[in-house]
């Protein structure tokens, strides 16, 4: 059965570059989904399409997204082609919300895969204040809701070392999935 596999984690947690790196080489029977955003496409971070907010609920009110939802001043949406895929036989990883797990649990079943992907406090901070998007507080405000409880059921990915040992371990968790 084709998983959809929704990777989360806090700002900062390394999704973004992780995402990128597994994309250079992609199991053979995976697709990476972008995401729909309502935020400027150079604005730094994922790879995504950008759509102006008309855009986004239009699009919404076309019945194009399998998934929709607000977080940080931003509507964020996956477009209905992964349900495509998925019923293609095809496994797919997107960039999903914590926040928004549930929702995914009710609409996607025993074909989602969650996966956290963890950062502790130290280096989550470090990585923050590098890329210098966010000021202080807002730093803190990511590191204090980073510190929540991972949700349940939810497999633990661990980014405080080489982002290439990450990957190795995302393969393996996937490469059961990919023979399914």
């Amino acid at each position: 059965m084709a998983r959809l596999i929704w990777l989360m984690g806090a700002s900062g947690s390394g999704k973004d570059s992780l995402l990128r790196l597994l994309a250079e080489q992609p199991p053979p029977r995976l697709l990476i989904a972008h995401r729909y955003i309502t935020r400027d496409a150079d604005a730094g971070g994922e790879n995504h399409i950008a759509l102006s907010l008309s855009e986004f609920q239009r699009r919404a009110d076309l019945g194009l997204f399998a998934m929709q939802w607000q977080a940080h001043g931003y509507h964020y949406a996956l477009g209905s082609e992964i349900d495509l895929w998925l019923e293609a036989g095809l496994d797919v990883l997107v960039n999903g919300s914590r926040l928004h797990l549930q929702a995914a649990r009710e609409r996607y079943g025993p074909r989602l895969l969650p996966l956290c992907l963890q950062v502790s406090p130290a280096i989550l901070r470090q990585r923050l204040t590098q890329r210098g998007r966010e000021s202080s507080s807002e730093i803190d405000r990511r590191l204090v809701r980073a510190a929540q409880p991972l949700p349940t059921g939810c497999t633990v990915l661990n980014n405080d070392g080489a982002l290439a040992t990450t990957l190795a371990q995302l393969q393996q968790l996937l490469q059961p999935e990919m023979s399914a």
